[in-house]
């Protein structure tokens, strides 16, 4: 029969004593936090519970006029003299009382502050027996007051260090760098677990295939890049490639990110610069990655308040270790951001940045790869198809459709569900792109009647314009800050648009304003977005685009500029007032024309928007399909995609 052995809690170490309630010095931050509190307290309520400990409590105070006539009538047998304060005892104490009311014995009370000469004849007269012992004082607690403040300062100051050496840096190595070491593991990831971005992969594995097999480059007289700058928009895969690169180079990767060079004292981020570049020379060859440069590499002297000197001055010393490097060194310097239009350009110049790798959004395959990677350890049913979600999703991040994927999957395990089903995914799909469902809105007939007009009259005309996209799914149930949404997507990628396409797309947008005037002869606040957009696209077709009649082949719009650079309140404008005038008028012909023809396309097509918002009232929702499918068969009319080639182009060319 085998011993039981006690059991062990799974947090327990093996080796060290359990730590028990008794033990507090062993326990949590907390533990120690209430100990010192109470040390604390301690030394300042002991000085007052010292007399009570020694017995000193329950003397009964009385007043010196008291003591003074119980002395005349000779009642005092003995008295005690501290400096100020006389105890003393009673021959009949049953005679006097105390200030509350009980019998003083023994009696305390004090020599008034103007002193009293008589008293010492006095109590030789009465023949009373004195004792006197020296002033005990305040002297301990003024003495306690004296150093409170330097123990306080104390106190900070180990405080402050500790938690320095708990992030890993002490207080006298605060200048030395944050950066994290990275070793290949079998968890690491690789070039494999990065879908899409073929270029920017091809670029990152001839810096790896360099560090490992230098001599061949060398060979021909080729010199690695001292740095290689990732540039695109959050969440296209910057970082996740560096983990790419960390995972197949067989070398030390330094990782850390801009703000970590930054602290609250002065001169530490240069410090933490030459430290980083100390330790990855040492490790040569190595690569040193450097996330959101943009927060330690802006434009030195910038802003309307002047420049920042603590990160000018990590700045000037990251330049310095850049341009430090010896030929035969292979050390690289990998950097990430989304603002390199805000970047110093000493610090993009040859020599320091040699390559800059632009990391752009997905296109529609390279999303089908990436849906494809994040849907692994997903049970997926035979219903998603991936290549839809990808068609549905331009303008996704690699980061937004893994979230895509995550909320389908919260979806399904809400509903108690074992496979994710594609309606899980079309639900997350609407949660991410138009917010939650507000299912605590109420909202009257008139209103629901109005908005199912303005969304039909965005959905129908989106359907019979021959150069739009097709209705993804138009809806009344009011989520986050919208009444409803009519939602298009496009049937591939697109990198250029033609003018027909922007003035269909135009008029889809004046849509539901014009059938609101229709059929209600009013309008309404819930066209405020409609007209923010629209109004800002006619903007960029006049002046960035040149496709006004009055302004053609001009491009006035200029180069963007930010605000907080300063570089914009300074910039003379380029055109005069009397373009700016003719810019205003062009905008507003232009949306003018788009109010007209999606007035006039509605009217024509009265009966089909009747038919649409019957049926959006009735279901509140519908599906592109069903839009589509309702213009169609509605009156034996045909879908204005089912027009010819020439009656599309003729009604292109009549706006």
């Amino acid at each position: 029969m085998q011993d039981k052995q006690p059991r062990r809690s799974p947090q327990q170490p093996e080796g060290r004593p359990p730590r028990g309630p008794g033990n507090l010095l062993g326990g949590n931050k907390p533990n120690r936090r209430l100990i010192i509190i109470l040390l604390f307290l301690a030394v300042l309520v002991v000085p007052w519970l010292i007399p009570w400990l020694s017995g000193s409590g329950s003397q009964q105070q009385i007043s010196y006029s008291a003591f003074r006539a119980q002395l005349e009538q000779g009642n005092v047998e003995q008295v005690t003299v501290s400096g100020e304060k006389i105890i003393g005892t009673f021959r009949n104490a049953a005679e006097v009382t105390a200030q509350d009311g009980q019998v003083p014995q023994p009696f305390v009370t004090y020599l008034p502050s103007f002193g009293d000469p008589e008293l010492m004849s006095l109590l030789e007269s009465q023949e009373v027996e004195l004792v006197t012992r020296p002033s005990r004082g305040n002297n301990w607690m003024g003495t306690l007051f004296g150093f409170l403040p330097l123990l306080i300062l104390i106190w900070i100051f180990y405080s402050f260090s500790r938690n320095m050496r708990s992030q890993g840096q002490g207080l006298f190595n605060v200048g030395k760098s944050r950066a994290r070491l990275y070793q290949r593991s079998k968890q690491s990831t690789t070039f494999g677990d990065v879908a899409g971005i073929r270029s920017a992969k091809e670029e990152l594995k001839e810096i790896v295939e360099f560090l490992k097999n230098p001599d061949r480059f060398r060979a021909i007289g080729a010199k690695s890049p001292k740095g290689v700058l990732l540039v695109g928009p959050p969440g296209s895969g910057k970082t996740l490639l560096a983990r790419a690169v960390a995972g197949e180079a067989e070398v030390p990767f330094f990782s850390i990110t801009g703000s970590d060079f930054m602290e609250m004292f002065v001169g530490v981020g240069a410090s933490r610069v030459r430290n980083l570049f100390q330790e990855a020379k040492k490790s040569a060859p190595s690569i040193i990655f450097i996330d959101e440069l943009d927060s330690i590499g802006r434009h030195r002297g910038a802003g309307l308040g002047g420049g920042h000197d603590e990160r000018e001055q990590t700045l000037n010393q990251l330049l310095s270790e850049m341009d430090g490097f010896e030929p035969q060194e292979s050390t690289i310097v990998m950097a990430a951001t989304n603002r390199p239009d805000i970047l110093d350009p000493a610090l993009l110049r040859p020599g320091r940045f040699d390559r800059r790798v632009t990391v752009d959004l997905p296109t529609m395959l390279d999303r089908v790869e990436i849906l494809k990677i994040h849907a692994r350890g997903k049970p997926l049913a035979e219903s998603v198809d991936l290549e839809a979600v990808a068609r549905s999703t331009p303008g996704f991040s690699g980061a937004d459709l893994e979230n895509l994927l995550n909320e389908a999957a919260l979806v399904a395990a809400r509903r108690r569900k074992s496979r994710v089903e594609m309606e899980d995914v079309n639900e997350a799909f609407d949660k991410i792109l138009l917010g939650l469902e507000r299912s605590n809105m109420a909202l009257t007939e008139e209103d629901k009647q109005l908005i199912a007009v303005h969304e039909s009259g965005h959905a129908l005309l989106a359907v019979l314009l021959p150069h739009t996209d097709p209705i993804h799914k138009v809806t009344i149930i009011p989520r986050a800050r919208s009444m409803g949404v009519t939602q298009q997507m496009p049937e591939r990628d697109r990198y250029i648009y033609g003018k027909d396409y922007l003035l269909d797309r135009l008029a889809v947008m004046m849509g539901g304003r014009a059938a609101e005037e229709l059929k209600h002869d009013t309008l309404t606040s819930g066209a405020e977005n409609d007209l923010k957009q629209a109004t800002q696209l006619a903007r960029k077709m006049v002046l960035d685009w040149g496709m006004s009649e009055r302004l053609q082949h001009l491009a006035l719009g200029g180069p963007r500029q930010h605000v907080f650079l300063g570089e914009e309140i300074g910039r003379p404008r380029e055109y005069s007032e009397t373009t700016a005038r003719e810019i205003d008028e062009e905008v507003t012909r232009i949306l003018s024309q788009a109010f007209e023809r999606a007035s006039s396309t509605l009217k024509e097509h009265e009966g089909q928007l009747d038919a649409l918002v019957a049926l959006l009232l009735e279901k509140e929702a519908l599906e592109g399909r069903e839009v589509a499918e309702l213009v169609a068969s509605d009156n034996g009319q045909g879908s204005g995609r089912a027009r010819s080639g020439q009656e599309a182009r003729e009604g292109g060319k009549a706006t």
